[in-house]
């Protein structure tokens, strides 16, 4: 466990509420994956510092976006899922798929890509690759003739509107006809989602990237909106009273405020 002691935290958060939701909630949301690696994950108070609500709340993307992911991979025989920021996310193992023809791409930065191998390992239908998801040369592995979903998640808010734009607008040349879907957050949302970066105490992760509006994004972007999804649909109707107060106001309050979404569009 010694030899991940000092990796930031960032990488671990969303591991580590996967796992929390998954002992707790199996009903919501569980992932066998992150189960299995519990005993590796370096000793941080992460968990201590992070509310009920803070915890599915990571894991409601992942909720959503497996339900997204698999209506693509059903609709097409053959087809790309290509992860973008890929860190420690466990989604190939989740939905599985071996044998079919879906291949998983996940891109990430160098030294993550090299964490996530030790820590993971690669399933058979799973291509790593290392390099900057804003530098689209990592393109080159994937074969963009097959039907191809990017799947961005808790990656664009560390960036800045134009930078995002700019990643649409080469992923179009790359990818004609390609799907998008990433999470996003409202201008209110953003701020409390740094309030809540910084109390687990990662004062150097702050988000700037937020949508008040999907569909003039969409229109900015020039691309099509297919869904504005919320995050927690399924989350109040399955998990009802089995969490606190607290989680079952603040999950009303984020859906009915748009303050966290998930974004699908076609490029």
């Amino acid at each position: 466990m010694g030899e991940f002691q000092g990796v930031a935290e960032t990488l671990f958060i969303p591991l580590t509420a996967r796992v929390y939701v998954s002992k707790r909630f199996p009903e919501y949301f569980h992932d066998f994956k992150a189960l299995a690696l519990e005993p590796v994950i370096p000793e941080t108070s992460i968990e201590e510092r992070s509310s009920e609500y803070a915890m599915i709340a990571s894991v409601a993307r992942y909720h959503n976006l497996d339900e997204m992911v698999q209506t693509f991979i059903d609709a097409h025989s053959t087809c790309n899922i290509v992860n973008l920021g890929c860190g420690l996310e466990t989604a190939c193992f989740r939905i599985g798929t071996a044998g079919g023809g879906t291949m998983f791409y996940e891109v990430d930065l160098p030294e993550v890509i090299e964490i996530r191998r030790r820590m993971l390992g690669a399933a058979e239908n799973e291509v790593l690759i290392a390099g900057d998801l804003f530098d689209l040369r990592w393109a080159k592995g994937v074969d963009g003739s097959v039907p191809t979903l990017m799947v961005a998640s808790g990656v664009f808010q560390y960036f800045h509107a134009a930078d995002v734009l700019g990643f649409i607008r080469n992923a179009q040349e790359r990818f004609p006809d390609a799907e998008l879907i990433f999470d996003a957050t409202n201008s209110t949302g953003l701020r409390y989602a740094n309030r809540y970066v910084r109390k687990t105490g990662n004062t150097a992760a702050t988000m700037h990237f937020s949508i008040d509006d999907a569909s003039a994004f969409a229109s900015e972007a020039g691309v099509q909106l297919i869904e504005q999804r919320p995050f927690y649909t399924a989350a109040r109707k399955i998990l009802a009273n089995k969490v606190n107060l607290y989680t079952r106001i603040a999950m009303a309050v984020t859906d009915k405020a748009r303050r966290a979404f998930l974004v699908h569009v076609r490029l």
